[in-house]
């Protein structure tokens, strides 16, 4: 696997926003800089994700110098939302976990409630060093992660995506496919790979910086949204079911969790340490 490379990068600073794709990104302990330290909260305190609201995926965020976002959507005039002080805190539940946030202004509620067309909350994450630990099933003492949906980051790889709508185009739903990498939302992706390859992989570089493999990546309803249009089908889900059922989850990206820090930029070698 001598010339496996990182392909892309994708930071998605508010969960279940459009995600951006620079060329470079800071490695911090719980994830890639910048990404998903924002979510969306019901008024139940709930974590709102495109599970609930596939339409998220046509509302973006830009990183600001500071960690601020500035949001945009359809049919809404941009907002400008600064880091809040970490006056305002609200424990909010994220598939069951309680976590503490920080509530942004009341601007971005009203500006969040008003796409969405239902009451919801932008929360931030003031200190991902301490307010969620990574899964305890599948963690090494003091990992901590932002809200992401369980792992510091996800990784997938061209070779599994064009071997994925490979069988789509042969047994599934020919005319979903082929998808792109978008619907499954990765933070790296990597190219040059057999396909598949990462299932056995446990510790991996990607440049200078070092990555534990915590488990594989069981998929949800979010990958049947259209990342441009907000409608579901029935891919890759249909298809996955039949050929990457792993206990019974179905499989496609690897969780990873930062051994070190440091910059990763697209272009760098990706090792298979073990």
């Amino acid at each position: 696997m001598g010339n496996a490379e990182l392909h892309s990068i994708h930071v998605h600073p508010v969960k279940a926003f459009r995600g951006l794709a620079p060329r470079e990104a800071v490695v911090e302990p719980w994830g890639l800089a910048g990404d998903r330290r924002w979510v969306l909260i019901d008024d139940g305190g709930k974590v709102v994700t495109q599970r609930q609201q596939p339409r998220l995926a046509l509302a973006a965020a830009e990183l600001l110098p500071g960690g601020g976002v500035r949001l945009s959507a359809p049919g809404l005039d941009p907002l400008t939302v600064p880091v809040p002080e970490p006056a305002a805190m609200v424990t909010l539940d994220i598939f069951g976990t309680k976590v503490e946030g920080v509530l942004a202004a009341d601007a971005a509620h009203a500006w969040c409630s008003a796409y969405v067309g239902a009451g919801t909350r932008l929360v931030h994450m003031d200190d991902p060093a301490t307010r969620r630990p990574v899964d305890p099933d599948y963690a090494l003492p003091g990992e901590t992660v932002s809200f992401a949906d369980g792992y510091p980051l996800l990784l997938t790889s061209v070779a599994s995506l064009d071997a994925l709508n490979s069988l789509i185009a042969e047994d599934g739903l020919a005319e979903e496919g082929p998808l792109p990498m978008n619907r499954f939302r990765p933070n790296v992706v990597v190219a040059g790979t057999a396909p598949w390859a990462e299932d056995g992989w446990r510790r991996i570089a990607i440049g200078e910086v070092e990555f534990r493999v915590a488990k594989m990546c069981g998929r949800c309803v979010v990958t049947t949204t259209d990342q441009g249009t907000a409608e579901r089908g029935r891919e890759p889900l249909r298809t996955l079911g039949r050929h990457r059922r792993i206990d019974g989850k179905l499989i496609f990206g690897q969780n990873l969790v930062p051994r070190s820090q440091g910059t990763i930029r697209v272009g760098d070698p990706v090792r298979v340490l073990e």
